[in-house]
């Protein structure tokens, strides 16, 4: 089944504690369908000492989020996903709120008129 978002894409959340947020999307599990947003859910983590860092640190890293939490952004607001098959048999993803073209899945093919 294809997602409805991909890596690289801007998106805002649409639920949780981190509504209303944007970011770009870093990473994408499959398997446990769950995305790395780039500046959201943003939490700190204590590092144990190494010989490098021999006192330790605080690191702030962001974890991930659910993918149904996250929509595409257009014109700043979230939109839906839709895919539309073209006469040339190409495959695109289309964003529901303006129609505008978000990626093309699959490269148009030839098709023989009969």
């Amino acid at each position: 089944m294809p997602m409805h978002v991909k890596k690289g894409d801007q998106v805002i959340v649409t639920a949780g504690n981190e509504r209303g947020k944007s970011g770009e999307i870093l990473e994408i599990d499959l398997k446990a369908m769950r995305v790395l947003v780039k500046g959201v859910n943003v939490r700190k983590r204590n590092m144990k000492p190494t010989q490098q860092q021999p006192k330790g640190s605080v690191v702030e890293k962001e974890l991930s989020i659910h993918i149904s939490n996250v929509s595409p952004v257009i014109g700043g607001k979230p939109s839906r996903v839709r895919f539309v098959v073209r006469p040339d048999g190409s495959k695109v993803r289309i964003a529901a709120r303006d129609g505008s073209e978000l990626h093309v899945l699959r490269k148009a093919t030839r098709r023989t008129a009969k």
